[in-house]
């Protein structure tokens, strides 16, 4: 199973904002659409950072309420790592735990594509051991 056949179910819409966004505003999209992290990219939908609710609470622990008027780019993660299409679901994983994030960008021609969260990956992970569960009591009924 590829990153690519989960882009197909879940579609390839994402939440962004620039990165001279204000961080109120940042926190505002991640409530009204009900989601942890928001891609930070250019004009050209080239990604330049992601932010996640994680970012936000350390930086409120640091800076308290002044943190609300910084700028995204100020407190999001600069270096993202990303994966495509062709990624297959135990890459993605793997990239995940390693990395201690979960989501994950997509980018395809160097440009956002869509993104992976730990609950698709997850997802797709048990829908394809209960088909496997399936198939291989299917075989041994008719075996």
């Amino acid at each position: 199973m590829t990153v690519r056949a989960i882009l197909e179910a879940k579609g390839h819409d994402v939440v962004t904002l620039g990165p001279n966004e204000k961080i109120s505003e940042a926190i505002r999209l991640l409530a009204d659409h009900k989601i942890g992290a928001l891609v930070v990219t250019n004009e050209d939908r080239k990604i330049v950072g992601i932010l996640s609710e994680r970012d936000i609470v350390r930086m409120l622990g640091h800076k308290g309420a002044e943190a609300l008027d910084l700028v995204v780019r100020d407190v999001m993660t600069p270096k993202v790592k990303i994966c495509n299409e062709q990624h297959t679901v135990n890459e993605v994983m793997e990239i995940m735990t390693r990395g201690r994030f979960r989501h994950l960008p997509v980018e395809k021609n160097g440009q956002l594509d869509g993104i992976i969260s730990i609950g698709d990956v997850v997802k797709r992970r048990i829908e394809d051991v209960e088909r496997e569960a399936e198939q291989i009591r299917s075989y041994i009924a008719t075996a």
